[in-house]
């Protein structure tokens, strides 16, 4: 089973959003950065997609809900303030197949973290910059092997002509 961690795009910093941060959108480049995980994943199934109920996720992870022709399952333990064990839980116990879980850095840390500790199986070091997918394969009794999908920009204006 696979799942997919993915950290939502650029969404500027967050001294520069006047409302609340769960209404941050993402910034153009974060937009061009959801655009590049439509291409980043198309090699790969996705038959789920769960995700922060905060804009700046919701929007990283629209192109490609609408490429797959799936919903979005807003799930508020993805949310920035939600409970790792909660992930951690959805994770292993909810049997997700294929499934992309867009989230927060803080979430990203605490999940790989808390995974590390559990013996996770990564060639490379553990980093999480906005946009990235985190490939995590379940190979067995709480054995994961994960692989770095970095982040890829496309330029939304170039696709749309």
């Amino acid at each position: 089973m696979i799942t997919f961690l993915v950290r939502h795009g650029d969404a500027g910093a967050k001294g520069s959003w006047d409302g609340p941060d769960a209404g941050r959108p993402l910034s153009p480049a974060g937009l061009d950065q959801a655009e590049g995980l439509v291409l980043r994943l198309e090699d790969y199934p996705v038959e789920q997609i769960l995700c922060s109920p905060t804009a700046r996720c919701q929007q990283t992870i629209q192109p490609l809900a609408r490429d797959r022709l799936l919903g979005i399952e807003p799930v508020a333990a993805l949310g920035v303030d939600g409970d790792p064990r909660e992930i951690l839980e959805l994770f292993w116990d909810r049997q997700l197949p294929n499934a992309v879980l867009c989230t927060h850095g803080e979430m990203i840390s605490r999940l790989l973290v808390e995974l590390s500790a559990d013996g996770l199986v990564a060639p490379e070091p553990l980093q999480w910059p906005k946009g990235l997918a985190w490939l995590l394969h379940r190979t067995g009794w709480r054995r994961v092997h994960a692989r770095y999908l970095s982040p890829l920009a496309l330029d939304r204006r170039l696709l749309a002509g």
